[in-house]
This record gives C-alpha cells, sequence and structure tokens, in this order.
C-alpha cells in the first residue's frame, strides 16, 4: 500500500474519532458547568475541557468570556479550531475522498452523509436543550463509522491502518479526559471525596460510556481510584488504555505478518503496551496520575511519528 494512501485511511478514522471525543469532552464540560455552584466554576469547567483537548489558547484569541454558548460554538462550528467538529468531520471526508477505492460504499456513505448532514446545521439554531442533542448525535455518527468499517471492509493493511489511528486517538481522548478532571478540576484537596467530587466522577464516566459498566465491575460507589483503574488498567473496557494498546499491538502484528518486517513503531507500541500491562493503581498514584497520564500521552504521540516514518507518511 502507498504510504499516502497509508496515511489517508490512519487520519480519516482518527479523525472521526477525535469528532467523538470533542463531543464527549463537550458534554462533560457542559455538564459540569451546569451543576459548579461556586462563581465562576462554570467558566473554570469549559477552560479546563477546552485545556485537555488543547485547543484553550486558540480560544483565548478569539475570545474573553468562556461561557456555554460561545464554547460551544468554538468546540463544535470555528474551523480556526482544528479540533471542533467541522474541522474533524471535513478533515475525515477529505481524507476518504482520497482513498475513496480502498473504502466501500458503506464507509463512504456514512462520512459523506454525516458531513452534508453537519454542514445543513445552523449554529444559531444549537442552543438550550438542542446541545446535548447534537452531541448525541456526532457520537452516533462515529459509531455508524466503525460499524461500517468492522462490517464491511477487508481485513488487510488498510483496515490496519484504519484500526489503529481510531484506538491511538480514543486512548489519547481517554487520557486527556481522566488528566482534565483529577489535575485541573481537582487542585483544592477539600473537595476530595465531596458530594461535588461525586458529580465530577459520574460525568467523567459517562463521557467514556462507562457509567453503566463501571457498577457491574466494582458493585461499589465512585471512587477515583476504581474510576482511574477501570479507565486505565482494565482491558475489559472498550476505552481504557490498556484495551486501546492491546488493539494496536495486535494490528501492527498483522502489519508485520503483511509485510514481513517488524519496525521502530512496533517497539515503541510495544514499550507503552509495557507500561501499561506492567503496572498497577499503587504505583501509578505513588508517582502520580498527571504525571503517568503526561508520559502516556507523549509516547503515543511518538507513536503516531514513529508509524509514519515506518510507513513512510508523507
Amino acid at each position: 500500500m502507498l504510504g499516502r494512501t497509508a496515511q489517508n485511511l490512519f487520519w480519516l478514522a482518527r479523525y472521526v474519532e477525535r469528532a467523538e471525543n470533542m463531543a464527549r469532552l463537550l458534554d462533560v464540560g457542559y455538564r459540569m458547568s451546569l451543576t459548579s455552584r461556586r462563581e465562576g466554576g462554570a467558566a473554570e469547567h469549559l477552560v479546563s475541557m477546552m485545556q485537555a483537548a488543547e485547543v484553550d489558547e486558540i480560544f483565548a484569541e478569539k475570545h474573553d468570556v468562556a461561557d456555554v454558548a460561545t464554547v460551544s460554538h468554538f468546540m463544535l462550528f470555528d474551523e480556526s479550531n482544528p479540533s471542533s467538529v467541522r474541522s474533524c468531520l471535513m478533515a475525515a471526508r477529505t481524507n476518504a475522498r482520497s482513498v475513496r477505492t480502498a473504502l466501500t460504499l458503506e464507509v463512504w456513505e456514512t462520512i459523506n452523509s454525516a458531513w452534508l448532514e453537519f454542514a445543513a446545521i445552523k449554529p444559531s439554531e444549537v442552543t438550550g436543550g438542542r446541545l446535548p442533542e447534537l452531541l448525541g448525535w456526532v457520537k452516533q455518527i462515529s459509531h455508524q463509522f466503525r460499524g461500517a468499517l468492522i462490517s464491511t471492509i477487508l481485513r488487510d493493511d488498510g483496515y490496519a491502518f484504519s484500526t489503529i489511528g481510531g484506538y491511538v486517538e480514543r486512548a489519547d481522548n481517554t487520557a486527556r479526559i481522566l488528566d482534565m478532571k483529577y489535575y485541573v478540576l481537582l487542585p483544592r484537596a477539600t473537595l476530595v471525596g465531596g458530594d461535588v467530587d461525586m458529580q465530577q466522577w459520574t460525568l467523567i464516566l459517562r463521557a467514556a460510556s462507562a457509567h453503566r459498566s463501571y457498577r457491574h465491575v466494582y458493585h461499589d460507589r465512585y471512587k477515583a481510584w476504581n474510576i482511574a483503574d477501570y479507565l486505565i488498567l482494565r482491558r475489559e473496557m472498550p476505552r481504557s488504555l490498556s484495551f486501546c494498546f492491546s488493539h494496536i499491538v495486535r494490528t501492527l502484528d498483522l502489519l508485520a505478518e503483511t509485510y514481513g518486517s517488524r519496525l521502530a513503531c512496533h517497539e515503541a507500541a510495544a514499550q507503552v503496551a509495557a507500561m501499561l500491562d506492567g503496572n498497577n493503581m499503587d504505583n501509578i498514584f505513588q508517582s502520580g496520575l498527571h504525571e503517568f497520564l503526561t508520559e502516556f500521552i507523549a509516547r503515543n504521540n511518538l507513536l503516531t511519528e514513529s508509524l509514519s516514518e515506518s510507513y513512510n507518511f508523507y
């Protein structure tokens, strides 16, 4: 497969996953702003959400006030924000058009119709109760894309690059959601374990679609320790870091079999997987959850660079 084709498939999957992840982050920031009881607390939650997505500096250059309407427009429709849902869906469609012959009809139609439908939405109409509705639609589009991909694409190198792209982006987002909660939202120790803390942890689980499944695994009230364990180390949780990297390593093995060699990206992925497989929450909390997540995000980014070099993305 040509390096450019592999690159387009990788980033197609990443952009679709990122659109969903931006919707999840905005949903968390929005709901946390509704539960804030402190003056200025709503803006703090919205800004922390943008910090997690690393778009807060772009927002600050354009806006003085972080309220729900302004932040929602920025995260959903603003093309100057490279991670806005509009930017992601536009980039996903562009990548899909570039590799149209490598996609099935079902995958192409999912992306194309999603872009056309989103482009027809008037930002001024997304107010009040329509915001959660739109965020739910964005998440549903991502589910449809993955369903079409899994159900119709040949299990060849094209499928491998698409799969890796989705899981790299998902792992990055899960780490950022956790870091947003633990490092940005709770600098005040007096809040830990209180009612507000529990509300925020509940929203974090909802952002990862883990609210109900958490109860099945732990049969316990929400605890920071268990939630971090669930989203980092539990392989049965499909948005956990461990789950994502177990699939990344497995899919890279498929590429190694296809091309007959193991490259630098295989070692980069194996190192991240070992960082997770050989760990436990005692060690992670003792060394610092924020520090662990920061290192993970950096290594995940390095994997993308290594993959690009190994398979001649350009």
